[in-house]
Parts: C-alpha cells; sequence; structure tokens
C-alpha cells in the first residue's frame, strides 16, 4: 500500500511527482481544492492519483454521462481535477494547458480526447514497413495542433540496414525544429536521449500504430517489464493492441508518460491548422498565385503549379497536402452542425423545463 504523503509539505508537493507543474492559472483554479490527476479511464469511471502510488476510482459529474455531451468538456487521462471532501467523485476540471484529440473511428463523426496538459507528444514510428513518411505527416499536424511539442522517435534502428536512407526519406516532411531519435527501444543507453522531455514536471504521451514499440519503450524508461508487448506480424510488422487502454505512469526519471493504445486509424478533428502542421511553405505559395480562388490546376499564373515545375515541390507531398486540407475542412463542417445540434438540444431540454416548472 502507498505511503501517505507528509500533512507538513506545500498544498503542491505530493502533486509534483505526478506532474504538477506550479502553473499559476492552474494553482488559481485549484485553491484549496482537493486536487488528483486522471491516471486511468473507464466505463465505469476515472482512476485518479493525489500522489505518486495512489490509485482511486472516482465518478465524474452526471453531465459528463450524457452521451450527446461535449467530450472536450469532460475529463481524459492527463487532466486535473477537484475531487470532493471524501474523494469519492470529480467536483470540476481544472485548466488544460494542452490537449491532445483526433477524430473518432467510424462514420458518425465525434472528436475523441487523448490526453491532456501533456508538454511533448512522442510520435513512435517503426523503422519496418510501419514506417511511412505520409502517415507520421499526419501525425505531426495532429500534435501540432494540441499545443504540445512533437518528438519523432524511430524505434528498431537497430534493425535497420539503411537508416541514411530512411532519414533521408523524411525530408520530404517538413520537420523544422521537431527533434528525431532513431533508437532500440529495448535499449537503456539509446532510451536516455528521450529524458530531457521527461524529467521532473514534464509529462509526455506516446502515440504510434500498433507494433511500432511503445510498450516496450516504455518498460525500457521504467526499468522493468511492466507493459506487456507481443511481436508484430512479419508480413506487414503490424502489431496486436498490448495496450488497452490509455495510462498515466510516474517514471524513475522524475516525469510522467502517457502510453495509449495503437491507433490504425488517424482521422483529423477539424480543428487543425495546416500552416501549424508543417504545410505553411504550401500555403504561403497559394497566396502568391494570380488569382485569389486558384484552384492549383491550370490557371495561369499558379505559383503552386509552378513550384511542382521547378522541383521545390513534389506532387506526392502536395496531393497528401490536398487530402489533409479536404478531410480537415469536411471535418470541421460536421463539427460545427454537431454543436449546433447539441446547443439546439440543451435549448429545447431548457423550454421543456420551463414549460413543466414554470420560471424560477
Amino acid at each position: 500500500m502507498a505511503a501517505m504523503p507528509d500533512p507538513t509539505d506545500d498544498a503542491f508537493a505530493r502533486l509534483r511527482p505526478i506532474g504538477w507543474s506550479d502553473d499559476a492559472e492552474l494553482v488559481r483554479a485549484a485553491g484549496a481544492s482537493r486536487v488528483a490527476r486522471v491516471i486511468g479511464q473507464h466505463r465505469s469511471g476515472f482512476d485518479v492519483a493525489e500522489f505518486a502510488g495512489d490509485l482511486r476510482r472516482v465518478q465524474p459529474p452526471a453531465a459528463w454521462t450524457r452521451p450527446r455531451g461535449d467530450p472536450a468538456l469532460r475529463a481524459v487521462v492527463g487532466d486535473w481535477i477537484t475531487l470532493d471532501e471524501e474523494g469519492k467523485n470529480i467536483l470540476a476540471l481544472l485548466p488544460r494547458h494542452a490537449l491532445l484529440k483526433r477524430g473518432a473511428a467510424g462514420e458518425h463523426y465525434r472528436q475523441q480526447l487523448i490526453a491532456a496538459n501533456v508538454d511533448h507528444v512522442l510520435v513512435v514510428s517503426g523503422l519496418d514497413a510501419d514506417f511511412n513518411p505520409r502517415r507520421i505527416e499526419r501525425y505531426l499536424l495532429v500534435v501540432q495542433s494540441s499545443g504540445a511539442s512533437p518528438v519523432l522517435v524511430l524505434t528498431k534502428a537497430d534493425q535497420c540496414a539503411d537508416l541514411p536512407d530512411v532519414l533521408e526519406a523524411l525530408e520530404s516532411v517538413r520537420m523544422v525544429g521537431i527533434p528525431v531519435h532513431p533508437l532500440n527501444a529495448k535499449s537503456a543507453e539509446d532510451v536516455v536521449a528521450l529524458y530531457p522531455y521527461l524529467g521532473p514536471g514534464k509529462s509526455a504521451v506516446l502515440v504510434g500504430s500498433s507494433g511500432a514499440g511503445k510498450s516496450t519503450l516504455t518498460n525500457t524508461l521504467l526499468g522493468t517489464e511492466r507493459m506487456k508487448t507481443r511481436t508484430v506480424r512479419e508480413n506487414d510488422s503490424r502489431g496486436r493492441h498490448t495496450t488497452t487502454y490509455r495510462v498515466l505512469i510516474p517514471l524513475p526519471q522524475g516525469g510522467c508518460l502517457i502510453d495509449t493504445p495503437g491507433m490504425r486509424e488517424l482521422k483529423l478533428s477539424g480543428e487543425e491548422d495546416l500552416a501549424d502542421g508543417g504545410f505553411d511553405d504550401i500555403e504561403a505559395l497559394a497566396r502568391q498565385c494570380r488569382f485569389s480562388d486558384c484552384g492549383h490546376s491550370n490557371e495561369p499564373g499558379c505559383a503552386v503549379n509552378a513550384a511542382i515545375e521547378k522541383g521545390e515541390l513534389t506532387e506526392v507531398r502536395y496531393a497528401h497536402y490536398c487530402k489533409l486540407r479536404d478531410e480537415r475542412d469536411a471535418a470541421a463542417v460536421t463539427l460545427a452542425q454537431r454543436r449546433a445540434e447539441e446547443k439546439e438540444l440543451l435549448r429545447q431540454a431548457g423550454k421543456r423545463a420551463k414549460d413543466k416548472y414554470g420560471r424560477r
């Protein structure tokens, strides 16, 4: 059983080992409340911790259980929340400084929250058949809109015979200022390169497809086989889900790591900014076209086509930009429609309540 924190410590000392950063806005919002961090999420409730080694299941506010409510108003792993005096119920969600989300898989559009209050998102890609520059580009676009900083972690570097060629392939992905770390996820010496992102007060989340090596990386950072791992299929290097739900883990390095299930599909949420996602050069070219409504096909004075003809922009990268742009725009329209529908439902519910009980 975990030891209780020393009551003589300052108000937030017990929270620092699980990622508390003493952010002024967060401290002000917390006040004298009982604060905890969400370290796990389940259908029946949330797992929270008030100090390293703590674990308790608590119940969410009734509003969070309504199926059509805005998911951004509910807690997710990494969130800071306040509890009631008994420590059994969540009272409120504290301000976030970052929120990683995607469009949920399936035909019906919804946003899915992945992790909150993370400083870095470690995008994990295996240097085998899992390696795909276009998928990495998609991940970086989603991460850049979260408020967290992306870090690209290329696992299985010990199995890659042509690492220089692989790194050259990434030149087609604009990764200005984004750290890239090729490594063997099983090597304690290799993962030292990730320590700067995992120090005291820091929180990071691992994202990537199944079999990329996220759980192996977590085990190496912990120095113990805590997370289950499985071998990937030989024909396509795809893995099976070994992490089945998001969980926050304090690390010996002083920070916290959130491991997530592998993502077979990464849909855009509708709120991404393509310029922030590494496509600022293409958007700048589009503004140089002779016509403001240029479709970048056969129009005269098209700066995008001119860049392609000069070899300054590849057709493959521009095609992927168009694909992401169209997907983002479609998701944005659907998101706006959904929010309007939810607003109308709330208005109608309020009207029915007034009709039934009268004005107060």
